[in-house]
């Protein structure tokens, strides 16, 4: 697909055709990273960082009533002992 490179103040830019979003993952995106690989411009969704969305994943979790233990309690031999 060809596109235009408008200029924009001092730099230049283009504008992405939804399609051509869509089939990055990036329709509903407000940023992406950007790098240049081999000559071409490549954009990437954002990385998200680890564990990303866990504490809002755990509350849901523990507000379902889902958050028992699946192996049940269990000890090790001289737990009782065990000054914490």
């Amino acid at each position: 697909m060809h596109v235009t490179i408008r200029a924009i103040g001092n730099s230049k830019g283009v504008v992405l055709p939804k399609p051509i979003l869509a089939q990055a993952g990036l329709e509903e995106a407000t940023n992406a990273e950007m790098t240049v690989e081999n000559g071409a411009i490549i954009l990437r969704k954002p990385a998200q960082p680890a564990r990303d969305g866990w504490a809002e994943a755990a509350k849901k979790l523990a507000a379902d009533g889902g958050g028992e233990l699946v192996m049940g309690e269990f000890g090790n031999k001289g737990d009782a002992e065990q000054v914490w």
